[in-house]
């Protein structure tokens, strides 16, 4: 048993690394802050933009800003207070625009194509 759970946990890892090498959060990577976004975002709530302040207030992270780690991250922080929000009736659009280790800029929206409130 005492050589049984290391070889187990090793084992775990290296499935995590490989598994994290394929999806775009990258949770269980080793080397989490290989990817450098730079992103600045905007959301409309029931028909009034956001402020600074109330951005920050309602996700928690300022409206323009770098993480350390991939887009995912930010976007999964973002569609969850949205997802709850919802729920309690409010209608927003987010947007945000991003580049990933200084390339192409690219844009995430909230809701997603089709999903329309």
């Amino acid at each position: 048993m005492r050589t049984a759970m290391p070889i187990l946990l090793f084992i775990f890892q290296i499935g995590a690394i490989v598994y994290a090498r394929f999806v775009p959060t990258r949770y269980f990577c080793w080397a989490p802050f290989d990817i450098q976004t730079d992103y600045v975002a905007t959301s409309v709530v029931n028909g009034h933009e956001l402020t600074a302040g109330e951005f920050r207030q309602r996700y928690r992270r300022s409206k323009r800003g770098f993480d350390n780690r991939s887009p995912q991250h930010v976007i999964d922080m973002l569609q969850q207070v949205e997802a709850k929000r919802a729920a309690l009736g409010d209608k927003a659009t987010v947007t945000m625009k991003y580049r990933v280790n200084g390339q192409e800029l690219r844009e995430w929206h909230w809701p997603p194509s089709g999903q329309q409130r």
